[in-house]
């Protein structure tokens, strides 16, 4: 899985592999090791969600993905999906999951 941050965006790109993966277990995660810290990364499938949004909580970003996405992201040849999450009354994040086939 790769991950692009640039200001207030973020990008996650999954293999084949890692689509299979996320479809079968609704969930996927990396870390980077930096030293004594680490910086996880996740995808997550969630049927309470109701739109493409993000978390950061004790080092670890997580794009929530809805079950409805989730489906039809996995299960078709659709590249991606995005989605400008206002998370205040004046701040989004644009966040970006596409399949990063050859």
């Amino acid at each position: 899985m790769k991950i692009r941050i640039k200001g207030n965006s973020v990008r996650f790109r999954l293999s084949k592999t890692e689509i299979e993966k996320f479809k079968q277990t609704g969930l996927l995660t990396e870390q980077t090791e930096f030293g004594d810290s680490i910086f996880s990364y996740a995808i997550k499938a969630d049927a309470a969600c109701e739109e493409l949004k993000a978390s950061f909580a004790n080092n670890t970003l997580t794009v929530i993905v809805p079950a409805p996405i989730h489906q039809e992201w996995t299960n078709s040849d659709v590249v991606g999906f995005e989605n400008k999450w206002a998370f205040s009354k004046d701040k989004e994040l644009f966040i970006l999951i596409e399949k990063d086939f050859v």
